[in-house]
């Protein structure tokens, strides 16, 4: 519904929505939660059928965007690891992989994906959620950090932002649930009694991917991230963005990660 606008760019392809439900079989000792816990099932083995994914971790669940026109790939690939339903008038209905051979190719082995850089600003940032019914009395402050907050300042010489410090806000409603990333020092502007967040209120600290911005057709990219933080067992909240890809770490955890990703990066030249 929204107008067309010289404004607003919009990608090429149409994304459908994955999201995976846990059966209890995860393996002994798994403490491991968000994008690396589903990174060797789903995210693995769609980089290596060079699938690209978005990939949208909120307060409740994980969330896997993927192209429409992959869809055959992607239940090909899982069809193995995972019972597969698609939503049908309300009703989940189960998917094999009879109902989208029609037209499916193999796709060919992807060539070595790009290293990406990674950079961590030094903000710390929080998870937060927010009950609905309380969420039209903070609704005034969403709205100043949304579209009235500064951001850091732009440098002109070398067409980057100040990575010291990061603005970063992701807000995201989902089937009623709300969940809510921001900064540390943005959260002291809103009523500690309305947003909730975990019992140990740990804060996190991000990694964000790629030097520019990043586009749809690459796969690999969240892969990168997640399997080396899923063999060290490292929790990580992933939000893909038009332009980067973003993983949120527990922050005593930030010195590890920045060394298994540097390794990984290494290894790959």
């Amino acid at each position: 519904d929204l107008p067309p606008s010289e404004f607003m760019q919009v990608a090429d392809s149409t994304w459908l929505v994955l999201s995976v439900v846990s059966n209890g079989r995860e393996p002994p000792g798994c403490q491991a939660t968000g994008v690396t816990k589903i990174a060797r099932s789903v995210i693995a083995p769609l980089a290596e059928h060079h699938v690209s994914v978005l990939m949208l971790s909120t307060y409740q669940t994980d969330f896997i965007l993927v192209r429409e026109r992959d869809l055959p790939v992607v239940i090909h690939t899982l069809a193995g690891e995972f019972d597969i339903y698609k939503e049908e008038s309300g009703e989940c209905v189960r998917v094999t992989c009879d109902d989208v051979s029609n037209g499916f190719l193999k796709p060919k082995p992807p060539a070595s994906p790009t290293l990406h850089p990674v950079q961590s600003p030094q903000t710390r940032f929080c998870v937060l959620t927010v009950a609905p019914d309380t969420l039209p009395a903070i609704a005034t402050m969403l709205i100043d950090v949304l579209f009235y907050s500064h951001s850091p300042p732009w440098d002109a010489a070398t067409g980057s932002q100040d990575l010291d410090s990061i603005t970063f806000f992701s807000f995201s409603l989902i089937e009623g649930y709300i969940s809510i990333v921001m900064d540390a020092e943005t959260q002291k502007q809103f009523p500690s009694d309305l947003l909730l967040t975990s019992s140990t209120g740990e804060l996190w600290r991000m990694v964000r991917i790629g030097g520019q911005p990043l586009g749809f057709d690459e796969c690999g990219i969240v892969a990168q991230i997640a399997e080396p933080l899923a063999a060290a067992d490292i929790s990580a909240y992933y939000i893909s963005t038009f332009n980067f890809d973003h993983a949120l770490v527990p922050e005593e955890g930030i010195a590890e990660v920045i060394q298994l990703l540097q390794q990984r990066q290494e290894s790959g030249r």
